[in-house]
């Protein structure tokens, strides 16, 4: 029997993203919310509300390449600078 690396690999990848920090918020979002709402509570229902969507903003934002960002938004400042120097040129 071989050895595979890369199936071994995504099962473990597969495990981590099973037993992450977002699987464990948003279950314990469901499970607030459904208590709150058998037990008539109002603030686990609140709560269960507020983390379920927020699990999701969380793991875009996770999700954003940041490096790429920044990058992107020095190469817009530094065209800027390059159109500001242009027109005082321009301008004398």
């Amino acid at each position: 029997m071989q050895h595979d690396d890369a199936k071994e690999r995504q099962e473990s990848s597969l495990i981590g993203r099973l037993f992450s920090l977002e699987v464990a918020l948003f279950l314990m979002g469901v499970a607030s919310l459904v208590y709150g709402l058998m037990n008539h509570i109002e603030s686990n229902i609140f709560f269960g509300i507020l983390i379920i969507p927020g699990v999701f903003i969380l793991h875009r934002v996770k999700k954003k390449d940041w490096k790429a960002h920044w990058a992107e938004l020095e190469e817009q400042k530094r065209r800027q600078e390059e159109r500001e120097e242009e027109r005082k040129r321009g301008g004398n």
